[in-house]
């Protein structure tokens, strides 16, 4: 079923998985918002700097950042109430999983691009 997944961390490097998820969930029929403070655009799609400031309801978060970045962005995912997270390799480490896991936060810690039935290598 299409959702809307936000992918944070989203990169207009065509080489980077923040780029590669976005295409890849974009191309399995969801609605893709990417999230980077940096970007006003990403593959077409218009960024924004945060979840808090996209309109209407994420169904899914998939996270493309250093593990230090992604324990602040809790706030804003539980804030968002976003009910499903993807730590993607490389943004997990054990203790953001521990905070995860504290918060009682829907954490799924493996490749989102996968979960989407599609492979990186595609991309």
């Amino acid at each position: 079923m299409p959702q809307v997944v936000a992918v944070v961390g989203a990169s207009r490097d065509r080489h980077k998985f923040g780029n590669k998820a976005v295409r890849a969930f974009r191309d399995a029929g969801h609605t893709v918002i990417p999230i980077n403070p940096h970007e006003t655009e990403v593959e077409g799609l218009r960024a924004y700097a945060s979840v808090l400031d996209v309109p209407g309801p994420i169904d899914m978060a998939t996270v493309y950042v250093q593990p230090d970045t992604v324990v602040g962005l809790f706030d804003e995912f539980e804030r968002k109430k976003i009910p499903e997270i993807w730590l993607n390799p490389g943004a997990d480490d054990d203790d953001v999983l521990a905070e995860a896991k504290r918060r009682g936060l829907n954490v799924i810690a493996a490749c989102s691009i996968m979960g989407a039935g599609r492979r990186p290598s595609e991309y």
